[in-house]
């Protein structure tokens, strides 16, 4: 029976007569229908990669699902036959709330690629019932509410696993769920999720995310990154990451003595690939439960099975637990870490930089990693050079046969095929169709940079997707946008780091311009989407000023028919999906060394955006492929920020007394303009924050930033030149694709 057929069964009346949910959950089962007899990857050798993750941030399902299984274009068709869009069907899914942000989304997309070029490869994570959250803007500020996903029809496929869990107060069972990784035209890969049948979402307030943080038999599962402004939050995030790992651990011995295993050769059958320090704590969990099947070495084989990508060069986030929380949540574990502990300390007396335990009683879980893992990657070439010769020099210069790049991609059939399915039809249309197999075949479309035709065609189908996002904001969000402004975009986690506040700055620029008769030649609308911690105050703090000065222009007659400033709402993976393909100016503005890669800047090149961002993460190979002229770069070197902060040699009062300019910029989010339609403590911290503080070197870089944007903006009106940049971006983001990626991971460090 054909995939159609298999559909119609499972709605069970005609397609005219059933409504748009009915269509989506015939599709959902029709799907898991398909997965369930299309082949599990087997690897030649018997090994198997475990991709462990806090974050698995998938999307939306269907529409990739159908796209990888090859039915896609079948089923809108059969839909439209019977007057139904898959556009609408698409919209009845809820989004699953697994995941944050890049790291999540890059998890994502290298489960779709492994199962794509058919390596055998689990993803292994918690099935947060709420994840992160729902945000909501009230009285111009974020709020954050429960998120709750998971409908009685899903995408999660129940199991009979099931471990026991032990920590220093109570012993909890695990129940595992799976949600299928369809490979394009390829096998099925799994991704597992682990729950526990206690947790009761009812213990969590009806419009707030509080909940009791010490009621961890009831609260373990439910978010994704759990406040941790207090020692409750630290215990609970310890919980979930013992949780997670301690269930990935017994999946990998159940799974390896079913298949009759010797597990003192684990290493020649598993491979555990650690993504970001928060499954750390697999290493000591393995080597106890390696100790209890009486293996020989559990440590040396432990070493030689598990391997650590570093996504981070920030020094907060690598994690480090103080000891005496983790002896009061997992006190049989904290044994294994001080064995371990002490085998550093005994090999290097001397070098405290190296010890896994510092002088202050915090377990780095990142140096656990490094120490008793066989491969440590970054995941952008500048990002793994700076963390060889400054953050992670001590570890490289004892293991530099362990250090490696990796450089970030994206899955290109989502971001693409699904999401641009104009730009694809352009991409066939000239002779590049292969790139669904082979990315790099992208650079077939450079035969096209002397066609005016093929590029007219491009810049009609930028306006189309410009237009397409106009009537979606106004379906979805009840906001309006010129479809024929220039898009500036800047959608990403909120952090002082990424620099969302520089941004601001030239907002205000633009509105003092434009009060001054400098008229842009085509409107600008500036557009971010952003959720911030919790607890991050600084970051809530500038989305209250973003939406400050959006509402100020919104009703400044004079300025809003030329700017235009909008906070989408709850930014996740589906509107990133209409956002990016719209885009023109990417916005990849964080102070150089700070970003790791950076994965939005791959999605935005690949549709035909061009990139304004500072010299860090993959912006610099961005750069390397694109040409000089094909990318507008500006801002301090890397190396220049580095030797400010060894220093002390930044001050941002200095810049703000010194440059009546920037002291106009940033007085400005204290102005009667914005302390009009603002909070007035709120606005005083942030202007405090900057001139006192600005860690993140948004002043540094401010006047820059302007000079290359305005000049950027100037180039636009070259539409045909401007269409030439557009098309040397996408003809070069085949490099970017995370199948390439994975393809390296296997080559050079997992070998199935």
């Amino acid at each position: 029976m054909n995939f159609i057929e298999i559909f119609k069964t499972h709605l069970n009346k005609e397609i005219k007569d059933a409504s748009d949910a009915e269509i989506y959950y015939a599709l959902l089962k029709a799907t898991k229908d398909a997965a369930a007899h299309k082949a599990r990857n087997h690897s030649k050798n018997n090994k198997k990669l475990y991709y462990i993750s806090a974050e698995f941030l998938i999307g939306k399902l269907l529409s990739n699902n159908l796209i990888n299984l090859g039915v896609f274009d079948d089923v809108k068709d059969t839909l439209a036959a019977a007057g139904k869009e898959i556009l609408a069907i698409e919209e009845i899914e809820p989004e699953p709330s697994l995941g944050n942000g890049g790291l999540g989304r890059l998890a994502a997309c290298f489960l779709d690629s492994m199962a794509t070029l058919g390596i055998e490869g689990d993803g292994v994570g918690l099935n947060y019932h709420y994840g992160l959250f729902q945000q909501v803007f009230k009285n111009k500020k974020q709020l954050e509410i429960k998120n709750p996903w998971i409908e009685k029809i899903n995408w999660l496929i129940p199991t009979d696993v099931s471990f026991e869990v032990p920590f220093g107060k109570c012993t909890v069972r695990s129940k595992m769920f799976d949600i299928d990784v369809i490979g394009y035209n390829s096998g099925v890969n799994k991704l597992h999720l682990f729950d526990i049948e206690t947790v009761d979402e009812s213990i969590v307030s009806k419009n707030s995310i509080e909940f009791d943080k010490n009621d961890v038999m009831r609260n373990l599962t439910l978010f994704l990154y759990p406040d941790d402004s207090d020692k409750a939050g630290h215990l609970l995030r310890i919980y979930q990451q013992y949780f997670m790992v301690s269930n990935a651990a017994q999946l990998i011995l159940a799974e390896c003595k079913a298949k009759g295993i010797d597990l003192n050769k684990l290493d020649e059958h598993v491979t555990v690939q650690i993504n970001d320090t928060h499954p750390s704590m697999v290493i000591p969990e393995l080597i106890r439960l390696l100790k209890l099947e009486n293996v020989k070495n559990p440590i040396a084989v432990v070493t030689k099975t598990c391997a650590y990508t570093n996504h981070t060069i920030l020094a907060e986030a690598l994690e480090k637990w103080p000891l005496e929380y983790l002896e009061e949540v997992v006190p049989h574990l904290v044994l294994e870490i001080k064995e371990l502990a002490a085998i550093i300390e005994k090999a290097y007396p001397k070098n405290p930089e190296l010890h896994i335990i510092d002088s202050k009683n915090r377990v780095h879980m990142a140096r656990l990693d490094m120490h008793y893992g066989y491969s440590v990657n970054g995941v952008a070439a500048l990002h793994t050079e700076i963390l060889k010769k400054e953050e992670l020099s001590a570890f490289c210069d004892i293991y530099p046969d362990k250090f490696n790049n990796k450089t970030n991609g994206i899955t290109f059939r989502r971001w693409l095929l699904h999401a641009n399915p104009e730009l694809t039809a352009f991409i066939d249309k000239h002779g590049a169709s292969d790139f669904r197999e082979d990315a790099t075949n992208l650079t077939k479309l450079g035969a096209l940079e002397n066609d005016p035709a093929a590029l007219q065609e491009l810049l009609a189908i930028k306006q189309l997707k410009k237009t397409h996002l106009k009537k979606y904001l106004k379906r979805m969000a009840n906001i309006d946008i010129d479809d024929h402004s220039v898009l500036d975009i800047q959608i990403k986690r909120l952090h002082e780091y990424k620099r969302q506040q520089m941004n601001l700055l030239y907002i205000f620029h633009k509105y003092f311009e434009i009060k001054k008769g400098n008229i842009p030649k085509t409107p600008i609308t500036t557009i971010f989407g952003a959720k911030a911690a919790p607890a991050y105050t600084t970051a809530k703090d500038i989305i209250h000023a973003i939406l400050c000065i959006s509402d100020i222009i919104k009703n400044d007659p004079e300025v809003s028919p030329h700017l235009n400033v909008v906070m989408i709402e709850n930014y996740n993976v589906t509107f990133a999906e209409k956002l990016i393909p719209a885009c023109d100016i990417s916005e990849q503005i964080s102070l150089a060394s700070k970003e790791a890669s950076g994965t939005g800047n791959m999605k935005f090149m690949l549709n035909g955006a061009v990139t304004l961002g500072t010299q860090d993460g993959a912006n610099v190979e961005i750069a390397e492929l694109v040409g000089s002229k094909n990318i507008y770069t500006f801002g301090k070197h890397s190396d220049e920020i580095i030797d400010l902060y060894k220093s002390n040699g930044y001050t941002a009062a200095d810049l703000y007394i010194n440059d009546e300019y920037i002291r106009k910029l940033v007085g400005f989010i204290i102005s009667p303009q914005m302390l009009k339609v603002g909070d007035v403590p709120t606005l005083l911290a942030l202007h405090t924050e900057i001139i006192r503080k600005d860690y993140f070197m948004t002043l540094i870089d401010i006047l820059d930033y302007i000079k290359v944007k305005e000049q950027m903006l100037s180039d636009y009106e070259d539409r045909e030149n401007w269409s030439k940049l557009m098309l040397r971006n996408i003809k070069e983001a085949g490099f970017f694709s995370s199948d390439r990626t994975i393809a390296e991971y296997n080559e050079e460090i997992w070998h199935i």
